[in-house]
């Protein structure tokens, strides 16, 4: 039941919903309850409508403020909603009704955000498909969603052509400049989809997450409230639309009038670091654990200070060492730490960190979001006592509605909700172990299935396998996580070959052609067979010691190799998990990515006394690019004047 200061709202404009749930959020709630049945999140109004339709009533209430900014463009609401609606009409001359899907796969413009708005407007949902993805996978997911259309551009539509048409939104077939388009509506209800989101799937197939307007919008309305988004502010869009991560940058500004600044791709994050660089200061960035890590170091103090007035972090768990700069030089930047799979939209479940909190150690995931229930259960799905650790389980509004052509699969992870058998409830299964604080918070503590978190993606190790089992050379494959202590999971791939033995590099080639860059795994190791533990299955931890790896020669027994080079060789190495690597190999080939970029910049500035920079690497990933810099550095701090036989240069221990 609501407490008596929530006002009745079932029947007012959802405009003044909005806004009466941002005051209502400024007073005291009835606290939520909790027990053994589970954590319950306040009962929280919000407004029975479509995300679109809220966006619009925004757009009438200021019409020339700035909704989208992209480098030295800026796009009002008025003139956004003006081509979300050509988006939208065209969309609907092409036959497409309520109901049905449709592809976006788009770069990061202003053409983004109008074809997200228009696909509402028309009456579909979308599926947010990144140009990034290999051509296989965008084609799987185009046919597996059996989208009406794609909207993309000239450049990427021959990822397209063969399966699905397209409509390029820098053609000419939207092109009615001066002509004001009246806003289209078609007649969905929130309980329409509003996208299929496709996360990893343990059968070797991606699946989709059906999400829905109505489960949407209780998220933002309670993100906009709970991390204070205003009209006037500006929002970072950094990361990819196949990203659940990016929804929280993307919409809360929309809806209440503020700016979302889209920022070009980059590698390693680039143009998010030179933005805050720049003194832009952003009323929240939503961001994960690693490309915080990379973020922090390297901002400065006063950086760090000025970038933000919210940061909220998921998609992985969260380590309190990392905050450590964040609470010392930019005490008023509010920290969250905010959970959630796919399936549940976006974040169900946060914790705001704060300065009693521990320094050391895991961060805790908090307590439900509005409107969501938590359970924590046992493998015979009864609540298990506080303080021990049990599967948790997701009710509420934010639940899906299950996985697209899926039965079977939903079945078992989208299951009846027994503790609120009333209207047909469904709980999520997460496959994650938490277990309850002494706080009445939650502590996530690991996957209890082979499921694992690569750099905040979610990674069925399941799909990665059936991928390589693929290359005609390989017989078998397990995929396996290591968990070594800096906390950074680790892919390996465990391949017993066929007649011949495949190379890392065809593996890695094979792979990269039919999986995002973060499932690739960073290491390759052909074995003779798979241990087997006495029950016959796989003995994983007894997997690792029958490791092979191609010996290449060492570093040291090459003539003329700059002691930097072997100073570098060496820090990749352990990096990267493997022994000699050659000068003229690429480590971004051999499975590094931006965060063991940081952690590497960090060992050679210390090793090394050589300043160098992310992009210095990104535009140098051999070892002999990095060690001609480094040499190159060295060089140039040696005194002007300095007298025979001096080096100039600290030795290097080797």
């Amino acid at each position: 039941m609501m407490d008596d200061q929530t006002p009745d709202v079932a029947n007012l404009d959802s405009s003044v919903q909005v806004e009466m749930h941002l005051a209502h959020a400024r007073i005291p709630h009835a606290p939520m309850t909790m027990g053994m049945t589970g954590i319950k999140g306040e009962i929280s109004p919000y407004p029975n409508e479509c995300v679109h339709v809220l966006f619009e009533e925004q757009v009438h209430r200021d019409r020339n403020a700035v909704a989208v900014r992209y480098g030295d463009q800026t796009m009002t609401y008025d003139e956004l909603n003006d081509r979300a609606n050509r988006i939208a009409r065209h969309l609907r001359s092409l036959d497409v009704r309520p109901g049905d899907l449709i592809g976006v796969c788009l770069p990061r413009c202003p053409d983004l955000v109008a074809a997200l708005i228009g696909v509402w407007k028309s009456g579909a949902a979308y599926v947010p498909l990144d140009p990034t993805y290999p051509r296989e996978r965008l084609r799987f997911m185009v046919d597996d969603s059996d989208v009406s259309c794609v909207l993309t551009i000239t450049s990427l539509a021959h990822h397209f052509e063969a399966n699905v048409s397209t409509v390029l939104l820098d053609g000419d077939q939207l092109d009615t400049a001066g002509v004001q388009e009246a806003s289209i509506a078609a007649p969905i209800t929130p309980a329409a989809l509003a996208y299929v989101m496709y996360t990893s799937g343990s059968t070797g197939k991606p699946k989709g997450a059906m999400i829905t307007h109505h489960g949407l919008v209780n998220y933002l309305t309670w993100a906009i409230s709970a991390y204070d988004v205003r009209s006037g502010c500006i929002v970072p869009v950094h990361s990819s639309i196949a990203f659940d991560l990016t929804v929280t940058s993307l919409y809360p500004a929309l809806l209440v009038g503020g700016a979302v600044e889209l920022l070009p791709e980059s590698e390693g994050g680039q143009e998010l670091i030179k933005a805050m660089r720049q003194g832009k200061h952003y009323a929240l960035v939503k961001i994960t654990p690693a490309h915080l890590e990379m973020v922090t170091q390297e901002l400065g103090e006063t950086e760090i200070a000025a970038s933000a007035d919210a940061l909220v972090i998921g998609g992985e768990n969260l380590r309190s060492e990392i905050l450590e700069k964040w609470r010392v030089f930019a005490p008023k930047t509010r920290i969250f730490n905010e959970y959630g799979p796919t399936e549940t939209v976006v974040g169900c479940c946060v914790h705001e960190v704060k300065a009693f909190d521990p320094h050391q150690g895991s961060v805790s995931i908090g307590r439900p979001i509005s409107n969501t229930q938590l359970y924590v259960l046992d493998s015979d799905f009864n609540p298990v006592p506080d303080g021990e650790a049990g599967e948790l389980y997701i009710g509420g509004d934010g639940v899906a509605g299950g996985y697209l052509n899926r039965p079977g699969l939903t079945a078992e992870r989208f299951l009846p909700n027994r503790f609120l058998p009333a209207g047909g409830a469904k709980l999520y299964k997460t496959g994650d172990l938490v277990k309850m604080n002494d706080d009445n918070t939650l502590l996530y503590l690991g996957r209890i299935d082979h499921q694992v978190k690569i750099r905040g993606y979610r990674v069925e190790l399941g799909e990665i396998e059936q991928t390589i089992l693929e290359h005609p050379e390989v017989q078998s494959c397990m995929v396996l996580a290591d968990a070594p202590p800096d906390g950074l999971p680790f892919l390996t791939a465990y391949v017993i070959a066929r007649d011949s033995i495949p190379t890392e590099k065809s593996l890695r080639e094979f792979i990269a052609t039919r999986l995002p860059e973060h499932m690739v795994p960073q290491r390759f190791a052909v074995v003779d067979l798979f241990p087997l533990t006495n029950n016959g299955k796989v003995d994983r931890n007894a997997l690792a010691a029958l490791a092979s790896s191609v010996t290449k020669p060492s570093l040291e027994s090459r003539p003329a190799i700059p002691n930097s080079a072997i100073v570098l060789s060496r820090i990749w190495g352990e990096l990267l998990r493997r022994d000699n690597i050659g000068t003229d190999e690429d480590i971004f080939t051999l499975g590094a990515y931006s965060l063991l970029v940081t952690r590497a910049l960090t060992r050679i500035r210390n090793e090394l006394k050589a300043n160098l920079n992310l992009r210095d690497i990104f535009e140098n990933p051999t070892i002999a690019g990095q060690s001609e810099l480094v040499e190159g550095l060295l060089l140039s701090m040696r005194p002007s004047s300095m007298s025979a036989g001096e080096s100039g240069r600290e030795e290097i221990e080797i």
